[in-house]
């Protein structure tokens, strides 16, 4: 039986509230997260700007969590430039708004990055095929980009298990990071289909109705139950 990968909690912080930012970010550090995922939009490839560059730089020097960027833009290189000199850990980028994916990926690990590729709902794995070996993990979107508290795509569970059955069948053990409805309800599924990294916004880790840390509980409470299907499953 495989062993389970460790999953990690990354908080998508353009769903926190910007005015608590210091306070929210003092509460993840005592949860703690592994992750602190930063949605990058430039209005083009996506029609939305929820946070900037500058939100980054702001946070970078208070806090020793990892930043996970998500580009959803046009010029992936020229952001791929500046989150290096901001101390990014690692950048995930849109392989359709690539237009020479391999040379940015190329460019995220040449700057001491951690180098993902994200895939739309509607977009098949074979996108991978000539990238898979210049991967650090793959990020599944569960909802199409641009905007937090979308409902789940109908393929979303298939498409998680596919991509992990894409990469066990060729020898590569990266982890599948989720973004979108990962709720309390969903994160179960998503785990036992093979999601290793939940991007948890509004449905879980800030959702209205707890505070942080009775819905980290709550989320942990979800990881434990869709490890526990997976492991179901992988004994059958």
């Amino acid at each position: 039986m495989t062993v389970a990968r460790p999953i990690q909690i990354a908080p998508s912080m353009m769903c926190a509230d910007l005015w608590r930012l210091p306070q929210i970010l003092a509460e993840l550090e005592s949860i703690p997260v592994d992750l602190l995922h930063f949605d990058l939009m430039d209005a083009h490839y996506v029609p939305n700007m929820p946070m900037g560059l500058g939100v980054i730089e702001a946070l970078r020097s208070h806090t020793g969590i990892p930043f996970d960027a998500h580009l959803m833009v046009q010029n992936n290189d020229f952001f791929v430039d500046k989150l290096a000199h901001l101390g990014v850990q690692q950048v995930s980028v849109h392989a359709e708004s690539a237009t020479h994916l391999d040379r940015t990926l190329a460019l995220i690990r040449g700057a001491s990055m951690s180098a993902g590729v994200a895939l739309n709902p509607a977009t098949p794995l074979c996108w991978l095929d000539f990238v898979i070996e210049h991967l650090d993990f793959v990020l599944v979107m569960t909802v199409n980009p641009g905007f937090a508290g979308q409902k789940l795509v109908p393929a979303a569970m298939r498409k998680i298990a596919g991509c992990r059955d894409y990469l066990a069948e060729r020898g590569i053990d990266v982890p599948i990071q989720v973004d979108g409805n990962v709720s309390f309800q969903h994160i179960p599924a998503m785990v036992a289909a093979g999601a290793s990294s939940l991007v948890c916004g509004t449905s879980s880790l800030f959702h209205p109705d707890g505070s942080l840390a009775e819905n980290a509980a709550r989320t942990r409470a979800s990881i434990a139950e869709g490890l526990a299907l997976r492991s179901r499953r992988e004994d059958t």
